[in-house]
């Protein structure tokens, strides 16, 4: 493989022109703007992101956003979420908020969140994907005639199925008065519900506002069951024997009641009884370790 080097002074010129197109987005049309129009771009626009950014979220109907919309998020049009309007001078005063798709041709009126089927686009009732439906209201299937609108049955990994969901766009207050994270203030276009690397997990697995939330502490301090990890497992065996017996064991003997890839059955059991019937007779010899000859001629 051949090695890339950088000239001097390359590295600070791809972070520069990261920081540009994170900023600027797609409303330089393609072409660089002259560093004149970049410092006149930021000086007006950088403010109004700052005072009127917009968070997009696909919500469950428990009030779970499932989903946190990023740049490079797909709408139902195929068009990712930068190529749609996220900058207002003034926010609208209308709910819901529609974000129109800027790409020339395009018939999106508003952003819409539509979930993928691994890396499959989800199928309508009429059974045709959803990018084979008009991105024009209605969302009429362009492959067949007695569809009377895109209405998947998929299911999200919040156990509700998508057509329950809806696409959300909101102001940082609306999301405040839910206690819903907003993160900190941030320059860069299109940014939708991303207020961090946690946002990138679906909301089952977010364990904070947006998400499924923090565990409970019945829920952490409950006991162990054969239906948990097999981590969990083994250390809670070893938190329940003696302390000194735990010292002596060590965290490789904790997790070697995991199977290893090469054992079959029989090999696994046998050498879970060998490593107990050496535990027990360490034990007994510490149990009849001589006294201390001081307390011997006592």
């Amino acid at each position: 493989m051949e090695r890339q080097t950088l000239p001097p002074g390359g590295a600070a010129a791809v972070d520069e022109y990261l920081e540009y197109r994170r900023i600027v987005g797609e409303d330089d049309g393609g072409k660089l703007f002259t560093p004149e129009e970049y410092e006149e771009y930021k000086r007006k626009v950088l403010p109004m992101r700052l005072q009127n950014r917009l968070f997009v979220s696909w919500r469950s109907p428990t009030g779970m956003d499932c989903k946190l919309v990023g740049p490079e998020t797909l709408c139902f049009c195929t068009h990712r979420y930068k190529q749609h309007k996220t900058d207002f001078e003034m926010i609208p005063e209308q709910r819901p908020i529609d974000l129109p798709c800027r790409v020339t041709g395009c018939q999106c009126k508003a952003y819409l969140y539509v979930p993928l089927n691994g890396t499959q686009p989800i199928r309508c009732r009429c059974k045709h994907f959803a990018d084979q439906h008009s991105a024009a209201p209605g969302f009429t299937c362009n492959a067949c005639s007695k569809c009377s609108g895109f209405h998947s049955c998929f299911t999200c990994a919040c156990g509700q199925p998508a057509y329950a969901h809806d696409t959300v766009v909101e102001t940082k207050q609306e999301r405040l008065a839910q206690g819903k994270p907003v993160g900190r203030d941030v320059p860069y276009a299109a940014m939708g519900g991303l207020t961090g690397f946690s946002s990138l997990a679906e909301g089952y697995m977010r364990l904070d506002d947006s998400g499924i939330g923090a565990p409970s502490v019945e829920f952490l301090e409950s006991p162990v069951t054969a239906m948990d990890h097999p981590f969990l497992k083994a250390f809670q065996a070893a938190s329940v024997s003696s302390p000194e017996t735990l010292k002596d064991v060590g965290t490789s003997s904790q997790l070697s009641s995991l199977r290893r890839p090469e054992e079959d059955d029989m090999a696994f059991f046998e050498r879970r009884y060998q490593e107990r019937v050496k535990m027990e007779k360490s034990a007994k010899q510490k149990g009849k370790a001589p006294l201390p000859s001081s307390t011997k001629h006592s």
